[in-house]
């Protein structure tokens, strides 16, 4: 497929239309559970099959006792805290790290560990690297802990526990990515307990839980652990759901599957977002990028509270993010919050930078017009901590698995990449690492998201082993982009009400939001805030408002149109419009 045929200047790689297929008899059964006509259908066509499912109390979470090794771990903190030792916890420089962090934080701390004895670092995404590597234990030595707790991270560091140990340090490791392999076999760290619903002989069921979740799930077996040695009863033990709100933030934001029970954690820290309870940095953050906290919604954690957090662990220090969520102090967290903001402009104006520069040097990575089975791009002027984001921009709009490397302050090649379904990117990296043995100096990650270090002038090499793996591996189905909708929009349901019933439900990744699809007649068009096509379009016999962001190209009178359904508030007057992810 030619790109010079395939898309405009700033249109995406067009997509084929899929629409979902409805189970009737789910569909029924749910109506006859009391689920609107609506929403029974889109539950459906996402799986659900019973008005259980749909059940988001808190007696409904998996137990904790189903995760491999979560005794030991709640009796290694329970002793640390009996003990009055100085626990460090050990984040990641993303938002759920940091999360995962204050919610460890203040739960050590509602379940009666002393403050002063609780201590965290943080690396430096371009001075330490990722995870628990020996260089981050001797920083966090300089805290004098007898216990390193490391969150969303530390499955791999199979090095770094080696060093807290032989230092004379306890290890717990919690963490949700996959193991490091080793001669085709998955390597646990040799810590004092190690925590990951992903670890080998772990039979939790849903392994789908962000590192907060699992943090969360600690939490719940270090209270039953210190209520069976009498700290408290039922009665009298701390409550946890409070932290919830932190649960759901960090849960989105890292983009894991929403499986029910997640579906569960994130709806219940909505629900507490919404009623004014959380932690004043969250309310914080819902004031500094415009969002309403009563209407809070799953899109606001992953669009606009995850990426200002994540913007100080890409730019910056994560310290700014973790302090902010830690932080007991309206006032302070505002000004924190404030702090990320402007972070998080900056890292705007340089992706933008950065988009613009690579999408100049596309056509030379493709003289013959056909977009390679995948795409790897770098230039010593991209910022290392941007480079993911490019890379997931990229791969959404030429649907390839693609790879971005910025220069690190140490020399090496710094690389993050961003997967499409079909393309297990942590398995590629690991193919390569077999074939060529020297050219991958580290990797990791998972499914659809994984990063790697190379040598100086490695990029042709990478190149061309990662384009083979992927040219063995996707066929043509897979490197067609396809958008799976719910079909066309019932006229009756184009009305504020089935809006803000739609928006409170948990939507996010393999629990898509819904996305409709209609024959639409363009009745005019305009560019809006230089970057924005608005529309004005007639289907069912009726007019409608559409917007269309990120275009600027015409668009023909009539079209296939995939759209969302938003608010829009105008004049304290509430319409519905449409918003459009493609016109075919």
């Amino acid at each position: 497929m030619s790109i010079l045929t395939a898309r405009g200047t700033d249109s995406p790689l067009p997509p084929q239309l899929i629409q979902r297929e409805v189970p009737p008899r789910a569909a029924w059964a749910l109506q006859q559970a009391g689920v609107s006509p609506l929403l029974a259908q889109l539950f459906a066509a996402r799986g659900v099959r019973s008005a259980e499912e749909l059940d988001d109390g808190l007696a409904q979470l998996l137990p904790p006792d189903g995760l491999k090794g979560i005794d030991a771990a709640a009796r290694l903190l329970a002793d640390a805290i009996t003990q009055r030792e100085h626990i460090c916890v050990v984040a990641d420089y993303d938002c759920d790290g940091a999360t995962a962090c204050a919610l460890s934080l203040r739960g050590l701390a509602l379940l009666g560990a002393d403050p002063a004895t609780l201590h965290y670092v943080v690396p430096d995404r371009a001075v330490h690297g990722y995870g628990l590597t020996p260089t981050i234990v001797d920083l966090a030595m300089a805290l004098r802990p007898q216990l390193l707790m490391t969150v969303d991270n530390g499955i791999a560091s199979l090095e770094g526990v080696r060093h807290a140990k032989a230092l004379g340090l306890k290890v717990l490791v919690t963490d949700h990515h996959l193991p490091a392999v080793q001669d085709g076999q998955p390597q646990t760290p040799d810590a004092n307990a190690v925590l990951n619903p992903n670890q080998p002989g772990c039979g939790f069921q849903s392994k789908n839980l962000a590192g907060v979740g699992v943090a969360f799930y600690l939490l719940l077996a270090l209270r039953s652990e210190l209520r069976q040695r009498g700290r408290f009863d039922e009665r009298t033990q701390p409550r946890l759901d409070g932290l919830l709100d932190l649960v759901a933030l960090g849960t989105v934001a890292d983009v894991v599957r929403l499986d029910a029970n997640n579906r569960r954690l994130v709806a219940q820290g909505l629900r507490r977002m919404r009623a004014g309870r959380m932690q004043p940095g969250i309310a914080a953050l819902f004031t500094a990028a415009g969002r309403k906290a009563d209407q809070a919604s799953a899109s606001d954690l992953g669009f606009a509270l995850g990426p200002r957090i994540n913007a100080a662990g890409r730019l910056s220090d994560m310290t700014v993010g973790i302090e902010c969520l830690i932080s007991d102090d309206p006032e302070q967290a505002l000004s924190l919050a404030r702090q990320l903001d402007e972070i998080n402009r900056a890292r705007r104006d340089i992706e933008a930078g950065m988009r613009e520069q690579a999408e100049s040097r596309l056509p030379a990575l493709m003289p013959d017009g056909e977009i390679p089975a995948a795409l790897v791009i770098h230039d010593d002027d991209f910022h290392e901590g941007v480079v993911g984001i490019l890379a997931s921009r990229l791969k959404d709009q030429l649907h390839r698995p693609t790879f971005v490397f910025a220069t690190g302050a140490d020399g090496q090649l710094k690389g993050s990449g961003r997967s499409i379904a079909g393309f297990h990117l942590r398995d590629a990296l690991d193919l390569v690492s077999k074939r060529h043995p020297e050219l991958l100096r580290k990797f990791g990650g998972h499914a659809m998201a994984a990063g790697c270090t190379l040598a100086p002038g490695s990029v042709p090499a990478f190149t061309a082993a990662l384009q083979t793996v992927a040219q063995e591996w996707l066929d043509p189905s897979a490197l067609t982009r396809t958008l799976r909708t719910d079909g066309p929009l019932p006229t009756e349901a184009f009305k504020p009400e089935v809006v803000r019933e739609l928006d409170a439900q948990v939507w996010g990744q393999a629990f898509e939001a819904p996305l409709f699809c209609d024959e639409v007649e363009i009745v005019s068009q305009r560019i809006v805030g230089e970057r924005h096509l608005k529309l004005r379009v007639r289907f069912g016999g009726l007019l409608r408002d559409a917007i269309w962001f990120g275009r600027t190209d015409p668009v023909p009178e009539r079209g296939l149109m995939a759209y969302r359904l938003q608010l829009d508030e105008f004049q304290g007057q509430q319409r519905v419009q449409m918003l459009v992810e493609t016109l075919l």
